[in-house]
């Protein structure tokens, strides 16, 4: 097949589709490789290195124009004009987001929204959010550090003994386990709280502490084990008492680490205005479902507050703040999705009977096959 990776244009995004490494493999497997000029530059691969992978170097005409086009975000009105119908598409296309859908199949493609493959043993080594999330949490604890104007370990010196941050991770998800891991190493005591049971053995064997809400109906702890991996809604009464118990463990924070999201919904919040104002001066708040609407209704998409003393951080898309390493583990996953849509022969076939390819399609033949 003839595999296009186009340069990504949406404001901020470095991160690139396809690897030196994994259009290396795309080569070997015989398949034609079109490698946008410039592409990975923000990722810190130069064409050069694409070129000795196996790539040829193209404009954005022809690498939109593939046959198969590997993308990290969905293709904007221009992209898209460029695009050929009956073309396949792959990359994080925001599933839940019906007239954007709408726009990919009224351009004739097949599409696929990594994104919604689910959470099952099987879609690990392709599970996009979890590669990115991972990294997200990571970046959410330095960035938390650049902003906080006391260090994360206890230190005992000769001139006193210096605390160590108290760290207030709120979901625990891929997102929260990778901020906790990542607090503790620096030597902060962490905190964490989820709606799910099961994060509690997560959280501790990380060396966190759970902020434990008790459930009260039976109703109330089924709906909280979620489904296929992801939170659910709870119900308002479990969620009025999750809020008092975790304003007064902002309250206490240092830094607060806010990673909830469920998908196709507005980010839940977590920390009120009247929390951030109850807090200590100096403390930070990194929120980071900003790009949803955030898990604090002060924090502003894409820029660095400051409110009643308290530093909002809404820097949004921090995978593409570690552009090499997102990119890698991204393009991984893209080529393990390949293995399930592409046969021996290079020949790109759609299996009816497998889940994941399944539940990433989103659009073929101009029709929208998933209800946003």
């Amino acid at each position: 097949m003839q595999v296009g990776i186009p340069r990504e244009t949406l404001p901020g995004e470095t991160r690139v589709a396809a690897t030196p490494e994994t259009v290396k493999k795309l080569a070997q497997a015989g398949h034609r490789v079109l490698v946008e000029r410039g592409a990975g530059t923000a990722a810190r691969h130069p064409d050069a290195d694409y070129e000795k992978a196996g790539a040829e170097l193209a404009d954005a005409g022809a690498a939109l124009g593939a046959e198969l086009v590997l993308k990290v975000r969905r293709p904007d009105a221009a992209e898209l004009a460029r695009m050929k119908s009956g073309a396949v598409l792959l990359g994080m296309l925001d599933p839940f987001d019906r007239d954007g859908l709408q726009a990919l199949a009224g351009a004739g493609l097949t599409a696929f929204a990594l994104e919604a493959a689910p959470r099952t043993t099987r879609a690990q080594s392709l599970d996009v959010l979890s590669s990115q999330a991972n990294l997200a949490g990571y970046k959410a604890v330095l960035l938390a550090t650049q902003y906080y104007g006391r260090i994360f370990p206890m230190m005992m010196t000769a001139a006193g003994t210096l605390k160590a941050a108290r760290v207030v991770v709120l979901g625990a998800g891929v997102a929260g386990l990778q901020a906790i891991a990542t607090a503790r190493r620096l030597g902060a005591v962490v905190e964490a709280s989820d709606v799910r049971p099961a994060a509690r053995e997560q959280v501790e064997s990380l060396g966190g502490k759970f902020i434990d809400v008790p459930y009260e109906t039976d109703e109330e702890r089924e709906i909280a084990e979620g489904v296929g991996g992801y939170a659910r809604p709870m119900p308002a009464a479990w969620m009025a008492r999750q809020a008092a118990l975790v304003a007064e463990r902002c309250k206490q924070a240092d830094i607060v680490i806010t990673t909830a999201l469920i998908p196709g919904r507005p980010a839940p919040t977590l920390i009120q205005p009247d929390t951030v104002a109850a807090m200590k001066p100096g403390s930070v708040i990194v929120d980071l479902a900003v790009e949803r609407g955030g898990n604090c209704p002060l924090s502003v998409p894409g820029e660095v507050v400051e409110r009643d003393g308290v530093t909002l951080v809404g820097l949004a898309n921090l995978p593409a703040l570690l552009a090499t390493d997102a990119s890698a583990l991204y393009a991984r996953n893209v080529l393990d999705f390949l293995k399930l849509v592409i046969d021996a022969e290079g020949r790109f076939v759609l299996p009816a009977d497998d889940d994941i390819v399944k539940a990433c399609l989103v659009c073929k033949d101009g029709q929208v096959l998933r209800s946003a």
